[in-house]
C-alpha cells in the first residue's frame, strides 16, 4: 500500500492525529481515544500503519502472557510527498478530501460528546472566508500559515497544553473574473 492509500483513510488519519506530539501509545490506549470506532477496526488500521512504516514499535513488553506494543509516529512517513500529490487524479483528490471531511466530522463529534466540551472556552472555530487571491497572494498566505503552525508541530503533550486539530482547506470556488473592457453597470449611466 502506497503512502496515499495508507493515509487517505479516516480511521488511519485519526490514529496519526492521536499519535502526534511524540506520544507513545498502545493500541488499547488508541481505542480509548477513538471510542466511536470498534476496537477490531482500530487494531486493523494500527497494523496497516505499522506495516507501512508510519508507526514504529517504541517498546514491547509482556502483559499477562501477551505482547503489548507501544507505538510512536514516524513524522517523516506520516505525510504524502510532493511527487505523489502531483500524480494524483481528480478522483484521488476527491477521495482524500472526503476522508479529511470525515475525520473533521468524527473528531468534532467526539469532542462535543465529551463531558468537558465547551466550544466558547476552548476557542473552537470553524469560520470560512472567501477571499480573492492572485497566485502570489495564495503562496504568500500558505507560507504564512506554515510559518505560524510549523513551530508548534514539535510540541509535546503537557498538563498546560490541549491538542487542537487545525485543518486549512484551500480551493478556488470560482474562476477569476474576465476583463470585458468597459463597465456596463447601470450606475451613473444616462442615455
Amino acid at each position: 500500500m502506497d503512502a496515499f492509500e495508507l493515509l487517505a483513510h479516516p480511521v488511519r488519519l485519526r490514529v496519526v492525529h492521536a499519535m502526534c506530539g511524540g506520544r507513545e501509545l498502545t493500541t488499547a490506549e488508541l481505542c480509548d481515544r477513538i471510542r466511536d470506532v470498534s476496537k477490531a477496526t482500530v487494531y486493523r488500521h494500527v497494523d496497516l500503519l505499522a506495516a507501512g512504516g508510519v508507526l514504529e514499535v517504541a517498546l514491547e513488553r509482556r502483559v499477562r502472557g501477551a505482547v503489548e506494543r507501544r507505538y510512536r509516529l514516524r513524522r517523516d512517513r506520516a505525510g504524502i510527498n510532493t511527487d505523489t500529490v502531483n500524480s494524483l487524479s481528480l478522483d484521488d483528490h476527491r477521495s482524500a478530501f472526503a476522508a479529511a471531511l470525515a475525520v473533521l466530522a468524527a473528531e468534532f463529534t467526539a469532542y462535543l460528546d465529551r463531558d468537558t466540551a465547551d466550544p466558547v472556552a476552548d476557542l473552537v472555530g470553524y469560520r470560512q472566508h472567501a477571499v480573492w487571491l492572485s497566485p502570489g497572494d495564495l503562496r504568500g498566505m500558505i507560507d504564512g500559515i506554515r510559518e505560524a503552525i510549523a513551530p508548534h508541530l514539535a510540541n509535546k503533550p503537557s498538563p498546560d497544553r490541549t491538542q487542537y486539530l487545525i485543518s486549512p482547506i484551500l480551493f478556488p470556488v470560482e474562476a477569476p473574473p474576465t476583463e470585458t473592457g468597459a463597465d456596463n453597470t447601470a450606475a451613473g449611466s444616462q442615455s
